[in-house]
């Protein structure tokens, strides 16, 4: 079973948002046993919409749109589908309009007529009742293939895909059931690994595919069954991931697909553990990494942002003298900040970072790129120099990954 996803708005196309929301679907479609073969963009134009939709219903069997719904004159979604499936009739539809005159009601805020035209809809779809917001979702058929239009604000299209969209494309196809194995690996490269494996890749049988999926500082792994996932096949899937985690011991961190992060999380609940950070050069991104998973709290306790050298000496009691004669990127001063935030955040484990994120202040002795990365306990202290390039953006994901991966592996040591 075929897909497309079609997301329609000019803000995609220059870059103004990033299609966070295709991901996402792919994702949970492909849970589900549907293939996604193509993603389009589409500008707010009738006629390239139009093209899109017939494009798409020649390629797949199911077809999944987001945005264009709302209550503007750049919002002509509803009206360019209403033309592609011959209707000039549009429908009032009571449900939907309620939703709207409640979220309104809800933000005490004078309901327009244009707002109450969201709960007009072309009179031969079908409603997909959009509980968070004010833009229903709509599906259509022709030909016996599925047309669904969904509203392009994210937590809204969740909503609609968790609630009625899966179910639905699960009661009236024949899926078949998909299993994936992940592997999340953290400190090598994709091309590291696959030399490390290549034999247990070359044995794999022709009903197991193998994926690497990278990001910066981690890859996983993923195993996925090509055909309907009997407990047979399972088994073997589960034989082959265990083959690799054994032929990496060293960079492997979790048989699951879940961030470094949460991992990390997992592990030092589970240990009732706490733990505190000192960021310079990553601003804050390694706590909010961290802070972005519910429940953090019952492990992380805080720290600081000691981007200034007064910052260093003051939250975390790194000597002047220090910094002044060895700098903040150094051994001597990572060393300090990692001592300082165990001893005055009084936590169980604590990560300390400083570098050169760029694009300027780097030296002859110190390029940008270069940022020394501390993790420690009550007992222990690694402190590691990490070279990487001279991009900021990517040098401060790198680094918080970096230190993300120093931390697991001084727990899973003291773990064992």
């Amino acid at each position: 079973m075929l897909a497309e996803l079609i997301t329609i708005g000019d803000e995609i196309l220059i870059g103004q948002i990033i299609d966070s929301n295709s991901a996402w679907m792919a994702t949970e479609l492909n849970k589900i046993g549907i293939k996604v073969k193509q993603i389009t963009s589409v500008s707010d134009d009738e006629q390239h919409i139009l093209e899109a939709l017939k494009n798409a219903q020649e390629r797949v069997d199911i077809i999944i749109m987001t945005g264009g719904l709302g209550p503007t004159k750049d919002d002509i979604t509803k009206k360019t589908l209403a033309q592609y499936f011959g209707t000039k009739d549009f429908v009032f539809h009571q449900p939907s309009y309620e939703i709207i005159e409640r979220i309104f009601k809800k933000y005490k805020s004078p309901m327009l007529e244009v707002n109450r035209q969201q709960a007009m809809v072309p009179a031969n779809c079908e409603v997909l009742l959009n509980e968070q917001g004010t833009a229903p979702g709509m599906l259509f058929r022709k030909e016996n293939k599925v047309f669904i239009s969904m509203p392009g604000v994210p937590y809204e299209m969740m909503n609609l895909m968790t609630e009625k969209v899966i179910p639905l494309l699960q009661s009236e196809f024949n899926l078949p059931a998909i299993y994936h194995q992940t592997i999340l690996t953290a400190g090598v490269g994709e091309s590291f690994l696959a030399e490390q494996i290549k034999d247990i890749e070359d044995a794999l049988p022709p009903t197991i595919k193998l994926a690497y999926l990278p990001k910066l500082g981690s890859v996983r792994l993923r195993l996925s069954t090509v055909e309907h996932a009997t407990d047979a096949l399972k088994a073997e899937v589960q034989k082959y991931t265990d083959l690799i985690i054994d032929r990496i011991p060293d960079c492997w961190v979790a048989k699951e697909d879940i961030p470094i992060e949460k991992v990390i999380l997992n592990l030092m609940e589970e240990k009732h553990l706490t733990l505190s950070v000192a960021e310079s050069c990553t601003g804050g991104y390694i706590s909010q990494l961290i802070t972005q998973h519910p429940g953090c709290s019952a492990v992380f306790a805080g720290g600081g942002i000691v981007y200034s050298y007064e910052m260093k000496s003051r939250l975390l009691g790194v000597n002047p003298e220090t910094l002044a004669t060895f700098g903040a990127v150094s051994e001597e001063t990572i060393m300090e900040m990692i001592s300082g935030a165990l001893k005055n955040f009084e936590t169980d484990y604590a990560i300390a970072v400083s570098g050169i994120a760029g694009p300027d202040g780097g030296t002859a002795e110190k390029p940008v790129g270069t940022v020394w990365i501390a993790v420690a306990n009550q007992h222990q202290t690694i402190a590691k120099k990490f070279s990487f390039g001279n991009k900021r953006q990517q040098n401060i994901e790198r680094s918080a990954m970096a230190a993300l991966n120093l931390l697991f592996r001084l727990l899973k040591e003291f773990d064992a």
